[in-house]
């Protein structure tokens, strides 16, 4: 049970969420958060230090829904190799996702936040860290079980998945069109069944 305390801040954090991913940090007011939760500035500031430690728990939040989503998916299997095939498959529909967001939250609060705000900034760096060594020990794993071959570069390869994807999403937002998602899904799946399937 949630104190009421948790609960103005579980309540300011859902409704703020999307406004920062849509407007990033420094167009982000404080005007728009008071507007967004009906709190006055002195309610906000009873529960967070500043607009960057509401920034930070915002994208905390759209961060955490992403990632149980990717992790719901890949309970699917529970081998390694068909893993990564469901990393490329969530991808795949992504678009649709991200632009209920307003954008996928890494790479908009990454771009916004690489010249304005460092706290920030070290928020997305750990969360995209932690993503690629999940990837890592996934490869690791499946060399371990021979369902990859032993000569792959687990780094390599979760940096090349990584960048692969974030790349597509910038497009397929970019131009608003989804293909970019999908082709680049298709190209991983190849890479997958030709570089690193035993």
């Amino acid at each position: 049970m949630l104190t009421k305390a948790e609960q103005t801040t579980k309540f300011i954090i859902e409704k703020v969420a999307p406004i920062f991913n849509k407007k990033g940090y420094a167009a982000t007011s404080m005007a728009d958060i008071t507007e967004a939760t009906g709190l006055t500035k002195g309610a906000l500031y009873g529960n967070f230090e500043n607009k960057e430690a509401i920034a930070i728990a915002a994208f905390n939040k759209n961060i955490n829904d992403l990632l149980k989503k990717v992790a719901l998916h890949q309970e699917k299997s529970s081998s390694p190799l068909q893993k990564l095939f469901l990393i490329t498959d969530f991808y795949r529909n992504y678009y649709e996702y991200s632009t209920e967001l307003g954008g996928c939250p890494i790479l908009n609060i990454g771009v916004d936040s690489k010249h304005q705000n460092t706290k920030l900034l070290e928020q997305v760096q750990y969360v995209i860290t932690k993503t690629q060594k999940n990837i890592v020990k996934l490869v690791q794993w499946g060399i371990e079980v021979k369902e990859i071959k032993g000569n792959v570069n687990p780094e390599r390869f979760a940096k090349y998945l990584y960048a692969r994807i974030q790349g597509a999403i910038f497009m397929s937002q970019t131009m608003q069109d989804k293909s970019y998602l999908v082709d680049a899904a298709d190209e991983i799946d190849i890479i997958i069944k030709k570089d690193l399937k035993n």
